[in-house]
């Protein structure tokens, strides 16, 4: 548990937003080389690896978490100095008011983004959310000044610490989805050192959350038989439906969805009965699970693919909280599910 734990510290520490991943790329090619040395990272910022069977006809299944994180984008810097940005993927923008963020520039460059004081607000002001194009950065630069430092589409993030709460709970930004790059390096941990009935690719891909091209690139070039997507999803919180959300330690969740393989879904429930897994099932409507398993299963002909979540609380904020347990929960199942993949 502490090695995963310091796993994951330092993946949701490390720097990742959408088209800038190399910190939290790095971070990870360098854990992932503890299970193989075939790993390498594109073009595009996705780290693949490679464990090879002995079996010279064996199949492929791949294993995806994505290691981007949400973040903002500069999009102007006006006559005064002051920044002004958009959303890089799903950021809340009722949490950034008042926010000290860092804007990776030539270096990185801290920041507080604007807040008008209540005394001056009017009845309208106070009940409404800015817009992000209402937003401003202060950098406390003029504008000749902060143009030394800062460059349009130079990304944002909001900085964050690594906090160990009571009952198992870690709280961090880019739990969404460094957990699930945790849970996946922890499932070869499991494995390391058996001769395994099938070769396991390994992407931890880019660009999740602006839209998957990361996932869909790194597929490509992967070529699997089978694959399992790892993300995180809703957990229960007081202001929820509850039969929407996952409940945080108690396991992972099992994804059921029209473009997720029904048999891999129901042998992982089955494998989590057996092993006696703490699991709960995710049954998902609509035309897509929002993860990469959409963008994996689309490859070349075809992949049967599944998707496991970790369950997560605060999603899209600088306090994404996971249990550790889950994490370890979904380990464990992605390793026993790759020992008996081959008899599916």
């Amino acid at each position: 548990m502490d090695r995963m734990k310091e796993n994951l510290k330092a993946l949701c520490l490390a720097t990742g937003v959408s088209g800038l991943e190399n910190e939290a790329s790095n971070v990870a090619a360098k854990m992932l080389l503890n299970y193989t040395k075939d790993v390498s990272i594109d073009h595009f910022g996705n780290v693949v690896g490679m464990i090879k069977s002995s079996n010279k006809d064996a199949k492929t299944i791949l294993l995806d978490a994505h290691i981007d994180e949400i973040g903002m984008v500069v999009t102007a810097i006006d006559d005064k100095g002051f920044v002004k940005f958009a959303n890089c993927g799903g950021i809340d923008r009722r949490l950034l008011s008042a926010q000290i963020v860092t804007i990776h520039g030539k270096k990185d460059i801290v920041g507080v983004v604007g807040s008008k004081p209540p005394h001056l607000e009017s009845k309208d002001d106070a009940n409404k959310i800015a817009e992000i194009t209402d937003m401003f950065i202060d950098v406390g630069y003029d504008k000749e000044t902060a143009l030394e430092y800062i460059s349009l589409g130079d990304k944002i993030t909001i900085p964050s610490e690594f906090v160990e709460m009571l009952n198992d709970r870690v709280s961090c930004k880019a739990m969404d989805d460094r957990s699930g790059v945790c849970a996946i390096l922890e499932a070869l941990e499991l494995l390391k050192g058996k001769d395994l009935p099938v070769n396991v690719a390994v992407q931890f891909s880019s660009r999740e959350e602006v839209g998957g091209q990361g996932a869909k690139v790194a597929s490509y070039t992967a070529s699997p038989d089978m694959a399992i997507a790892v993300d995180v999803s809703f957990a229960f919180t007081p202001d929820a439906v509850e039969h929407k959300c996952g409940k945080m330690g108690e396991g992972v969740m099992i994804g059921y969805h029209s473009t997720l393989d029904k048999t891999f879904s129901d042998k992982l429930v089955a494998i989590a009965k057996e092993k006696e897994i703490k699991y709960q099932i995710e049954v998902m409507g609509g035309r897509s699970t929002g993860t990469n398993a959409e963008e994996i299963f689309l490859t070349k002909a075809g992949v049967r693919t599944s998707l496991l979540s970790i369950p997560l609380k605060y999603m899209h904020s600088p306090i994404e909280q996971v249990a550790l347990c889950d994490i370890e929960e979904t380990a464990k199942l992605m390793a026993e599910f790759i020992q008996i993949v081959g008899e599916i």
